[in-house]
């Protein structure tokens, strides 16, 4: 992998031209992965097989598993992007990694949409504020020019802590609550942070679909944990 990373050229060495392609390049990836996220989850939606299924895996042991598998899919998808060259196969592991985001969203979409009052207006500003703050934290980046990576570590602590305290709560059934979702929340927003610093100084030239996955899969987390909050209102 180091080996592969040598032999490309990495943004932070081309002209200021050649790097804003890149960047409109990866964003029109992410907007993309969204139209599709949207797709495939108004299909899911249309399956009252699927939406049991979906619904029935959230419940103890089961929404581990479900969990598991996500992950599972998470880092087949970002390895197969990150480590294939054959753009073929990054577009495949970037709808991969869209289907499965969609589907694990089924539960929590189908309660909004159908058992909350309004539930149509919480999606909707949910959705707003999600990217009112995506496009405010890439902003920061870009603006400030400054290198976010150092967030690597607290973020990987972050993300073990959240996971053990998911397991604990699965397992123990107690709900971990509002502040859970506002403290991923600013997990999120670092993870936000950390990809968008990437895209200057980790990626090259022909990473924009690799890029865009890392953008996608921090935008939807941040997409799921604030969905939550609005959720806890009403």
């Amino acid at each position: 992998m180091e080996n592969q990373m040598e032999n490309k050229l990495l943004l932070s060495d081309l002209s200021a031209v050649d790097r804003v392609a890149f960047y409109k390049k990866t964003y029109a990836h992410v907007a993309g992965g969204v139209l599709v996220f949207i797709l495939f989850e108004y299909l899911l939606l249309q399956s009252d097989a699927i939406i049991n299924f979906a619904l029935s895996m959230t419940q103890g042991w089961r929404w581990l598993l479900m969990l598991g598998g996500f992950m599972f899919i998470t880092n087949y998808a970002e390895n197969m992007a990150m480590k294939s060259e054959d753009k073929n196969k990054q577009y495949l592991a970037f709808g991969l990694y869209i289907l499965a985001e969609a589907f694990i969203f089924v539960p929590l979409l189908y309660i909004v949409i159908n058992l909350l009052p309004e539930g149509t207006k919480v999606l909707n500003q949910a959705a707003i504020v999600t990217l009112s703050l995506f496009t405010g934290l890439a902003a920061v980046v870009f603006v400030t020019k400054k290198d976010f990576s150092f967030l690597r570590t607290g973020l990987t602590i972050g993300f073990f802590i959240a996971l053990g305290l998911i397991a604990a709560g699965a397992i123990f059934g107690f709900d971990l609550g509002l502040w859970f979702s506002v403290a991923m929340c600013l997990l999120a927003g670092g993870s936000i942070l950390y990809q968008t610093s990437n895209l200057v100084n980790k990626y090259s030239t022909d990473d924009y679909i690799p890029a865009a996955l890392g953008l996608f899969a921090s935008l939807m987390l941040l997409f799921w944990y604030i969905l939550q909050i609005f959720m806890s209102r009403d």
